[in-house]
Order: C-alpha cells, then structure tokens, then sequence
C-alpha cells in the first residue's frame, strides 16, 4: 500500500475523473443523483474566492511599492490580453473553416427561428464598463463577482498605498487573510477528488458518451483549436519570455485539471493563485493579472465563439465571405470581453452574434448537446492563458522566476519548520 501514499492531489484527480465516467455511463441515475456533492464542493471553492482576492491584491499592491508600477503592469497586462484573445479568434476562425465541423447538419436559414433557452441580451461596452465599478462591495461579495471585487481592492491598495504607516496594520491584516486563505484552500482541495468524480458523473449521466457520435466533429475541431493555441500560442509566449517550461508545467497542473474536470474558473483560481506565487510570481502582479483576466483575457471562450458561430453558419448552409468573418472577428473582440459579466456566459454572446449576423438561434440548441464537454475546454484553457500571462508580465517587469521561486520555497520551508 506505499504506491497510495506516492499519489499526489493530481493523481487522485484523474483516478476520480475515470471513476465519475464510469459511473455516469454505466450508471447514469446514480451518477445525476450526485449533483449535490459536486454542488458543496464548488460552493467551498466559492468561499475562497473574495477574501483570497483580498488578501493578495490588497497585501501584493502595497508590497508592489508605487502605484505608478501598478498603471505599467495593468497597461502590459491589457495589452498581452488584447494580442492573446485577437490571435485565439483567428485560430478558432481558421479550423473551423478547415474542418467544416458544420457541413451535412441541417438547420433552417433566418434569424427567426427561436430556441426555448432563457438567454439574457449581451452586455454592450456601456454596460460592461458601468458593471465593472461596484455600488455596493459588499452585494458584489455576496455575488462573487470578480471584476467588481478586484476594481474595489485595487483602488483599496492604492488608498492603503497613499496613506503610508497608518495603514500599516490594515495591509497587515491583509497579508495575513491570504496566508489563512492559502491554508484553507490547502484543506478544501483534500476533498477535490470527490468533487470533481461527482461532477464528471452527473455531466456525463445526463449527456451520455453517445452525444458525442452526432457531434464529435465539432468538440473534435474545438479541442484542436484549442490545442493549437495552447501550442503555438501560449507556447511561444512562454519561449519569447524565457519562462521555466518545466516548472511552469507543473505549478499549473492541477489548477488547469481542476477548471477542466469541473468547468469552473472559480473552482480552480485559488489554487492557480497560490501555485504561480510558488512559481515565482510577485504577489502584486499575479494577484491583479489573474483575478481581472478572468474578465478580460478568456482565450479558451473567445476561440470558442469564432468557431462555433461559423459553425452555426454552415449547418444552416449560410455561406459568409471572408470580409463577414473579419467583421465578426472585430465584434467578438470587444462583446467577448464581458463573457464573464453576463449570465450563462459564452451562450449569450453566441447568441447576440448570431441574431447581429442573422443566423438562426436554434443553432445553440444543436451545440447546447455537447456544450459541457467543450465548456470544460474552454474553461481550463482560460484558466492557463491567464497563468501564461502572468508569468509572461512578470517577465516583462524583469522577475527572475527562479531566484523568485528559490525565495517562495526557502520561506515556505521556514513556516513549516516554525510549525513544527
């Protein structure tokens, strides 16, 4: 029995990820009926979320020194997210008129033509700016909205920031609330295992493994898209900013199988937060470039509605010229910003997109099928294109991610000898 103690958290991740398979295809009653501790797992991961943001934004950004240090990350970090999401779109753009995953489907032309899905109106420019500031910090923690609780923190840092030594013992309290909230992550990941096993039960018991027969061809086009990009772009990313590859691989790991497992970015961000601070990550950058990637730099998402538009496009046997495509590509550039701001999230900018373009929305019933499998995609390639720019700004700023990591590693070495 010495081989269970070797198995680390990722191991058991994927051992309960093929157990959740089998139990949702073989069993697939038993498999819907464990919705409820997927739901507790994610609701303990929900818990995290605004005082770890507080914690390392308010502590990191202090830490950090002058605010004008912060403008500079914030204006590298928007124009890394800007690069990043434009090149995904034309990755997405490209395969899907590669691999046609549309052609031979059927659906009827014109816009008219309803789907019974409760779909909020896309967010405008206008209201994604408007929604971004906070009224109330406190019904934006009640929410869990992140982009209005990292704009609230941020300008919390920079007032705790201008003040000097009297607020001293609020950054402290901080500090400490992150390392508290480290901890508790630390314990909610032991039941990680039993979380995602029952998440992947009850997608596949209610799917089945059959739905992917009638649509492979399109989960097959998003996932090689989504692996070219992590591939070609992501990859060269890490190469230009000379980042520690096999070091990178790791610290991001089991943060990317967590958001993967259960299609959840908020499930897998504590812990991508705490791994890439091991990594070597100053706390002031990847505590502000992670949490507002979240809003702005969605690669997985963004790829995910160029191709599934044009996906639409062609099982309806619509036939849009390149110049339509480029037109469509700028829109999504700017709607694909407020994924994260609006409900059922990427669906209804698919579906603003479509009526804008005048394609039919029953398409979304068509890919509603098989949505679970590519959200999983798309949600863990957010959440590595986000740990890719952080530790691509970080370089930018000039970190040394190993003589950062070496530090990260001997005071984490020192607390646990304390502790002892």
């Amino acid at each position: 029995m010495k081989w269970l103690k070797k198995l680390t958290l990722t191991h058991w991740i994927f051992i309960a990820l093929v157990v959740g398979i089998l139990i949702g295809n073989f069993f697939p009653a038993f498999g819907r009926s464990l919705s409820p501790i997927s739901n507790v797992f994610l609701r303990l991961i929900k818990s995290i979320v605004a005082l770890l943001l507080f914690g390392t934004i308010v502590s990191g950004i202090v830490a950090g020194g002058e605010l004008k240090t912060m403008g500079r990350i914030a204006l590298k970090s928007i124009t890394y997210f800007e690069i990043a999401t434009t090149l995904a779109l034309v990755i997405g753009l490209l395969v899907v008129n590669l691999m046609q995953p549309g052609a031979g489907l059927t659906l009827p032309a014109g816009a008219s033509t309803g789907v019974p899905v409760n779909l909020a109106k896309p967010a405008s420019f206008g209201d994604i700016l408007e929604h971004a500031v906070p009224a109330n910090i406190f019904d934006a923690l009640a929410r869990n909205d992140v982009l209005q609780m990292v704009i609230f923190f941020f300008l919390f840092a920079a007032a705790c920031s201008a003040i000097g030594d009297r607020a001293k013992p609020v950054v402290e309290f901080a500090s400490a609330v992150a390392e508290v909230m480290f901890r508790y992550t630390k314990y909610v990941m032991y039941v990680a295992p039993f979380g995602v096993g029952a998440a992947i039960a009850v997608t596949v018991g209610q799917n089945g493994l059959g739905v992917l027969k009638n649509l492979g061809k399109l989960v097959g086009s998003l996932y090689l898209a989504e692996g070219l990009f992590v591939v070609l772009i992501l990859g060269s990313a890490l190469t230009i900013a000379r980042v520690p590859l096999g070091r990178f691989i790791n610290a991001v790991r089991e943060p990317f199988v967590l958001a993967f497992s259960t299609a959840s970015s908020e499930a897998a961000l504590p812990l991508a937060l705490e791994n890439m601070e091991r990594f070597g990550v100053p706390k002031h950058i990847v505590g502000f470039v992670l949490p507002t990637g979240y809003s702005f730099n969605l690669d997985g998402s963004t790829l995910y509605l160029s191709l599934a538009s044009i996906f639409v496009a062609q099982a309806a046997g619509v036939s849009l010229p390149l110049s339509t495509q480029i037109v469509m590509m700028l829109t999504l550039m700017l709607t694909s910003k407020g994924v994260a701001a609006v409900p059922r999230a990427s669906l209804v900018i698919l579906s603003g997109t479509l009526e804008t373009f005048h394609l039919p929305l029953s398409g979304i019933a068509l890919i509603l099928g098989v949505d679970a499998l590519m959200d999983m995609c798309r949600t863990s390639v957010n959440l590595l294109g986000n740990c890719v720019a952080s530790a691509v700004v970080a370089r930018w700023e000039g970190v040394k991610l190993e003589e950062q990591a070496e530090d990260v590693t001997n005071g984490l070495a020192e607390a646990a000898e304390a502790e002892a």
